[in-house]
């Protein structure tokens, strides 16, 4: 994957997990992933596509990061587990992230059409990935825990 791609995607989450959850993100050295399995306890899962180029974008939260993004996003206290809402919520921020990544690539001449967002529970979850491209792992720190995003972008 090109390295032009990854900074629209870090920007992209920096930008929408301070945004709107209030939460203060630190983006951790990018690696490559060494396998096709969820990092967290529930990830979004978004295709993207353009005219030469295919491929994802995954945002995969830890169970307690999430719930403390959720719980600022909504101005309320942590549920104590994931629920349906919280699910919802990793659709919308998944929405939001690719969003954010595609209004910058369209700025470097990559126009890119968005799917909606597949919702996947669950911890070292198999995941197909729409790319046969490596896959760039950005992780993230916050006071509450960690996510990742990931990003799969190949020629077609």
């Amino acid at each position: 994957m090109k390295a032009e791609f990854i900074n629209p995607f870090l920007q992209a989450t920096k930008n929408v997990i301070e945004t709107m959850a209030q939460t203060p993100v630190t983006a951790q050295k990018p690696k490559l992933k060494d396998d096709n399995t969820s990092y967290g306890e529930v990830t979004g899962i978004i295709g993207m596509t353009s005219e030469h180029i295919t491929g994802s974008m995954i945002v995969s939260f830890s169970e307690k990061c999430i719930l403390k993004i959720v719980a600022n996003m909504l101005m309320e206290e942590p549920k104590a587990k994931i629920d349906d809402e919280v699910i919802d919520a990793v659709g919308e921020l998944t929405n939001m992230i690719c969003g954010g990544a595609k209004a910058s690539l369209a700025k470097l001449n990559h126009k890119f059409s968005l799917a909606t967002p597949t919702m996947v529970m669950g911890k070292g979850v198999a995941i197909s990935y729409y790319s046969d491209a490596p896959t760039i792992v950005i992780p993230f720190e916050t006071a509450d825990g960690t996510f990742v995003v990931e990003a799969n972008l190949g020629e077609k």
